[in-house]
């Protein structure tokens, strides 16, 4: 694919420009901004609103959506300008990349009209409520239960790992509705407000001091069934729909840890030498520059795909395996690196303002979030690779006569 700017690209791009340098500061390192706590959280709601009244929200959504109705390169446009400021621009990813495909999929055209404006511009914030105790990796083995009672639902059940859900308006939840089919046939989706009666956030106290992440606990809280989100019994199509746009959402801002070394790279010096003299750090350097680059090229393949009116494919799974390993080796390497100041958390008084540090302790949770290691192995294992599926002793069965241990 031809990837230089056509006349209508490079417009849009000046554009963009034009704005990003009226509306926010420029840059002046690749260290990450944080997204932890009230603050973070009001100020990604501030410029969700000033980019959606600008016209710059959701740029691949329809118009009538409270999108711009443009293309996919559109908004690679718009990410590759928007890394040189300081914004939050990727505060809502989950929500709006993840639950926005959810509702344009599967929602009716009255609530697609009233709720995917609120979202694209952070007036509602949204979260995903897939991951329990019992079922991380195995989503599909989840144990919330949804039961009908007339027009409504009422759910009961536990799920974890949940980000945002603290400040999210509403969420999008797997349930079980059928425990006589199989795991993957007897679960459902829906939406659901989180403020309402029966539903209970709790945050978790994370090792890097965050609390990104919550668990939500479900005490008989009704749901009416214009909140469904499919077919009853369709959930695991819906889950998947999620899940992909899931992928290539994250894949798209990713954290390698990449840029970030290569800058450290050509300033730090070891013992009164450049840092980049040393055989070691070298031989670092050259192969984690191979793997970003060849993640680069991934993600270009992918939004081909998708600029020629396909989706996301398994190729995402491939820059959340390398990209996430990754940049937690490089957080790791670069604290051994710093000596006894590698531990020092302040970003007062401690190296490139304790990026690195706080990536030590926080990257571990990006391996598993959108799936761990094993996960996006299985997937390319068998949707790339064609080998044959993972055994599974739950085949065939109905999901409440799945042994769970001794009694």
């Amino acid at each position: 694919m031809d990837f230089n700017d056509t006349p209508d690209l490079a417009s849009f791009r000046q554009d963009v420009k034009t704005w990003l340098d009226a509306n926010a500061e420029r840059r002046t390192d690749k260290l990450h901004m944080g997204m932890e706590g009230e603050q973070a959280f009001q100020e990604a709601k501030a410029w969700y609103k000033k980019k959606a009244d600008a016209g710059y929200a959701c740029l691949t959504w329809p118009k009538d959506y409270g999108g711009a109705g443009l293309t996919p390169l559109h908004e690679v446009v718009w990410t590759q300008e928007v890394e040189h400021f300081k914004t939050r621009d990727a505060h809502f990813v989950i929500g709006i990349g993840n639950c926005g495909p959810a509702i344009l999929h599967f929602a009716e055209e009255e609530q697609k009209r009233e709720l995917l404006p609120r979202m694209a511009s952070a007036e509602d914030v949204w979260c995903q409520l897939f991951s329990e105790p019992s079922a991380g990796s195995d989503v599909a083995g989840l144990r919330t239960r949804a039961e009908k009672n007339g027009d409504d639902w009422t759910l009961n059940g536990q799920k974890i790992w949940t980000s945002g859900a603290q400040y999210s308006d509403y969420g999008v939840v797997l349930t079980r509705t059928d425990p006589t089919v199989s795991k993957y046939r007897g679960l459902t989706l829906f939406m659901i407000d989180m403020r309402q009666p029966g539903v209970e956030v709790r945050p978790i106290k994370q090792m890097d001091g965050g609390q990104h992440f919550n668990e939500v606990f479900f005490h008989d809280a009704v749901v009416p069934d214009s909140y469904r989100l499919g077919d009853v019994g369709g959930g695991w199509t819906g889950a998947l729909t999620i899940l992909m746009s899931e992928r290539l959402a994250i894949s798209g801002v990713q954290p390698t840890g990449f840029p970030q070394f290569l800058d450290l790279v050509k300033s730090l010096e070891l013992d009164g030498e450049p840092i980049a003299n040393d055989p070691i750090v070298r031989d670092r350097l050259a192969s984690w520059y191979s793997q970003y680059a060849g993640l680069q090229a991934l993600y270009k393949r992918m939004l081909t795909a998708v600029a020629k009116g396909g989706i996301a494919g398994a190729e995402a799974s491939m820059g959340k395996l390398v990209g996430a390993v990754m940049n937690q080796e490089i957080a790791n390497f670069t604290c051994q690196l710093f000596g006894p100041a590698g531990i020092i958390l302040d970003p007062e008084i401690s190296p490139e303002r304790a990026h690195f540090e706080e990536q030590v302790l926080f990257s571990p949770g990006v391996r598993l979030a959108g799936g761990t290691d094993e996960v996006m192995r299985n997937i390319l294992a068998e949707q790339v690779l064609g080998l044959p599926q993972e055994p599974r002793a739950d085949k065939g069965i109905a999901f409440q006569d799945i042994p769970t241990g001794p009694s």
